[in-house]
């Protein structure tokens, strides 16, 4: 399917973001980071399914690919995104079409090469070459390069493809171990059938291409050659002469700096929060550079060099620290040389919590990942990109905690300092990045849910603006409705020029030419009606930006007002609420005296199940309110082939929901966005690329309440009286109840459309808490994004989490959810406490857990006794006898009332 270009375009404003300040004459100093506001981000493609890796067709356009098998090429000259091509392969755990890149060579061979798992039982990984003729792979050409057999079972299968200057290829591959069954510390279980716990048998095995990164050389008859100057010399015995860099966790992206030629790469880090001294150091992500072959310490160090113990996982006993300098690989899972070279130091580590050395990394996930080396030189004379501050610069990002930085390397190639790169722009998981030959940044987004399709999704261009920048127009008025005669006090003293150029005004008030001046202007509207005031704003270099703003004259916003008796904003079974609903507006009256009739008067209370969309409980009071898509709707070419209940060029609304579901959404969104045909007929539906993707999510949102099925009114009350909570499923853990009202004012019969609506809602939601939405986390515990969902690990001795006024006079019980692991001793115990971790204790439970083979996920439920009307509830874990030993994983809380 073809997407469009130029999906949407963000400027990012940074005057907001950064605190610098911006002048024309700073924008070519080579000693200053240039303002954000001269980036520019365009979003390319969208709604793209796991993209994975990118590369550049030289000159033609971008390449990508997606884990599912998907080969995609974004095309320069008309700005559309195809798809070339479907790969077959294995797709399960972290399989699937993992790397793509194109032949140094490839205006004259047409080669790219792919690596992905092998469809079929056979575990196999295979690096591939394929012809790629005018967008058509032809999958009969290709030749297998290398295959390598590994456990399916989980996890680490890297997946990086990147050429060097010397036309060497890189090919990075993970460890293939299951790091579940460590406490987060080294995976070094040397029982007998537990390979794929062990990673010595991989990333620490000089014969095995596992938990390395590779270099060779492709040879034009589809084989490869070894490079001189890699780890071991060809006919070293019981090592591979392909690696080049050995001791790697999980080497997911890299880049060849194409001066020095020194390799960078970040390496995924284990699970452990927090540093056990009789185990190792605390899971580390590292940023290394490799100016030459060697060895990078998985699975016996980490970082700079810091050890984990040796460890007996029969006996479940610590023997000493590894050295770095003399390894030895006795795992019987070894195949190739006992004795190991020495381990190097990364250049950048750090964990799950802030550290000293390299404080601006920050908390959180752990996914490094490393872009390219910026130099000029690289690009043809004359092609505009960055400017020469970001000359040697490395650029690195984060998968988890979604920014990117740029690297200061000193003269002697050492970490200088680092800076953040447009901090104030949304990169959601940053999975790939590149220089095109055209100067600009490249840059794949994997988008925030794992193993999905997401609108987040994206190919994006970053594009630098090194001249005169247009100003931003922004209105401010004092009011945007009411009676006649309406003054209103204009403003365009928000608008700004990032050059610091001195701007005019020009006002339009009635749709006529300019009828003011000036930064403030006020104006008098004597007649009924709907104005678009006009704001153009202009610089001392003829650019100029014009905004609008709607203001409606002759009707004011009718007044609406609920009032609840009950402070707890819980629902539980059988919990009953005295409610009272008052409109007032200037026009039509009010319900007090009844001029404002009842009936007219929407009042409904409304269950929503977890994880519904909200959207179902406004469906009933759309009759007194126009939905925003449909507003969206009238104000497009929509109603030219689509009405409510009939066929017109295409499809009913009425129709288009009945056929499709929530689940659709985002298919429907991209239709309308790029157009097409084939599914109500050989009709062609236009493309609408002018419209956000925000604003047709809503189109699509109205469309689909149309589905009588679908609709949700809830249960309609009166104005007052008092309602009970029992819609629910009775074991119901999750949800809300929405009691909503809404009125429709009669307008003014001059002003066609110009009734105003007010709505009002107060929800009560569910007594059940995610453990991830506490207020205060004590340090040291970790969230954990499971894929669908987030829980709180690393929980040991006097960990807590807080929830701040809980009504806890009538609380009976708190229910934990909990999570266990397999091959961990788990134990402690939970005390709820009121107003401080260490306040009174008003329940407490001891746990405990082991399996070796299985996780588990439980469900504890406290009897408690609050001692007060409200207080801040904290969950406190203990466990004194060992402070280190984790208690629980923990996913939610309920509160028991009823």
């Amino acid at each position: 399917m073809k997407l469009f270009s130029n999906i949407f375009l963000i400027i990012v404003i940074g005057s907001f973001l950064i605190a610098c300040q911006s002048t024309k004459e700073n924008a070519g100093n080579t000693n200053l980071m240039p303002e954000e506001n001269r980036f520019t981000k365009e979003v390319l493609d969208f709604n793209l399914n796991e993209p994975m890796e990118l590369d550049e067709i030289p000159g033609k356009g971008i390449i990508f690919v997606e884990r599912r098998g998907a080969i995609k090429f974004h095309d320069f000259a008309t700005g559309m995104t195809n798809k070339i091509a479907e790969l077959d392969v294995f797709y399960a755990n972290e399989d699937g079409l993992l790397g793509i890149a194109v032949d140094p060579n490839y205006t004259e061979n047409n080669w790219i090469y792919l690596f992905y798992s092998a469809p079929g039982d056979e575990p196999i990984e295979r690096i591939s070459r394929f012809d790629l003729v005018d967008n058509e792979l032809n999958l009969a050409s290709e030749k297998i390069l290398i295959s390598f057999p590994l456990i399916r079972k989980c996890c680490h299968s890297g997946g990086g493809l990147e050429f060097g200057p010397d036309g060497n290829l890189f090919i990075g591959i993970g460890d293939n171990t299951n790091p579940f069954e460590s406490s987060g510390f080294a995976p070094i279980d040397e029982r007998e059938g537990r390979a794929l716990w062990d990673a010595q048998k991989s990333a620490g095995n000089t014969n095995d291409l596992r938990g390395k990164i590779l270099r060779i050389k492709p040879e034009a008859d589809g084989t490869y050659s070894i490079p001189e100057g890699n780890l071991f010399p060809e006919g070293t015995s019981n090592t591979r002469p392909e690696i080049y860099v050995m001791g790697c966790r999980n080497p997911f992206r890299f880049s060849i700096d194409s001066k020095t030629k020194f390799l960078y790469w970040g390496d995924v880090g284990p699970d452990a929060g927090k540093e056990d001294p009789n185990r190792g150091p605390a899971g580390m992500g590292e940023f290394d550079q490799a100016r030459q072959a060697g060895f990078w310490g998985w699975p016996y160090t980490r970082g700079n060099n810091q050890a984990y113990n040796d460890y007996d996982f029969t006996t479940e006993t610590s023997g000493e620290k590894f050295i770095p300098t003399k390894i030895i690989n006795n795992s019987p899972n070894n195949t190739g040389l006992q004795e190991l070279p020495p381990i190097q130091e990364s250049m950048i580590w750090y964990s799950y919590d802030s550290i000293p050395e390299f404080p601006w990394v920050g908390a959180g996930g752990v996914n490094p990942m490393a872009g390219p080396v910026f130099h000029k030189d690289d690009f043809t004379e004359g092609i505009a990109t960055f400017p020469s501050y970001f000359e040697n610069k490395l650029f690195l990002y984060e998968w988890m905690r979604d920014w990117i930085y740029v690297i200061t390397l000193d003269e002697n190639h050492n970490y200088q300092k680092a800076e953040p790169f447009m901090p104030g722009t949304e990169f959601s998981h940053p999975m790939d990045m590149l220089f095109g030959s055209d100067g600009n940044l490249y840059v794949l987004e994997y988008g925030q849910k794992w193993n999905a399709q997401n609108m987040d999704a994206r190919l994006d261009r970053v594009s630098y603006n090194p001249g005169n920048r247009a100003p931003i127009a922004r209105i401010e008025a004092d009011k945007e409705v009411g009676a006649v005669p309406l003054t209103v006090q204009f403003s365009a003293e928000k608008s700004e020029d990032f050059d610091q150029d001195k701007l005019t005004y020009s006002w339009s008030f009635t749709g006529e030419n300019a009828q003011a001046n000036g930064a403030k202007s006020s104006f008098t509207f004597d007649t009924p009606g709907k104005y678009t005031v006009t704001l153009t704003v202009s610089d001392q270099n003829g650019e100029t930006s014009t905004t609008t703003k709607k203001i409606l004259v002759g009707n004011t916003t009718p007044q609406l007002s609920i009032e609840v008796d009950s402070d707890n904003p819980f629902f539980w079974k059988g919990k009953k609420v005295n409610y009272s609903v008052k409109v007032s507006d200037n026009e039509d009256g009010k319900t007090e005296d009844q001029s404002i009739d009842p009936q007219k008067v929407k009042v409904t209370l409304t269950y929503l199940p977890e994880g519904a969309d909200i959207v179902l409980a406004t469906i009933g009071h759309q009759q007194n309110t126009v939905p925003e898509g449909q507003q969206l709707i009238d104000n497009s070419d929509c109603k030219a082939c689509h009405a409510l209940n009939e066929k017109v060029n295409g499809p009913s609304y009425t129709d288009v929901a009945k056929k499709y579901g929530k689940e659709d959404k985002n298919y429907l969104i991209n239709r309308i966005i790029t157009g097409g045909s084939g599914v109500w007929g050989e009709t062609m539906m236009a493309a609408h690329p002018q419209l956000s993707v925000g604003d047709v999510d809503k189109i699509v949102t109205y469309i689909l309440s149309l589905d009588p099925e679908e609709k949700n009114e809830g249960q309609v009350l009166p104005l007052s009286g008092t309602f009970t909570f029992n819609q629910h499923p009775k074991n119901s853990e999750g949800g809300k109840y929405i009691l909503m009202a809404s009125y429709l004012d009669q307008g003014n019969p001059e002003v066609p459309e110009s009734a105003l609506s007010a709505r009002e809602e107060v929800i009560f939601t569910s007594p059940k808490l995610e453990a991830e939405d506490a207020s205060e986390i004590s340090e040291g515990v970790s969230k954990w994004d499971i894929g669908g969902g987030v829980i709180l690990g690393n929980i040991a001795n006097d960990d807590f989490i807080k929830f701040e006024g809980v009504k806890t006079d009538i609380l009976k019980k708190v229910s934990l959810s909990v999570a266990y692991n397999s091959g961990y001793q788990y134990q402690g115990t939970i005390e709820i406490r009121e107003n401080a971790p260490d306040g009174n204790v008003i329940g407490q439970l001891e746990v405990s857990y082991y399996d070796e083979d299985n996780q588990a996920r439980k469900l504890y439920t406290i009897p408690v006794r609050p001692s007060s009307e409200k207080a801040d509830l904290f969950i406190v874990f203990k466990n004194p006898a060992d402070p280190e030993q984790f208690v629980v994983n923990l996913d939610w809380v309920y509160l028991g009332y009823e």
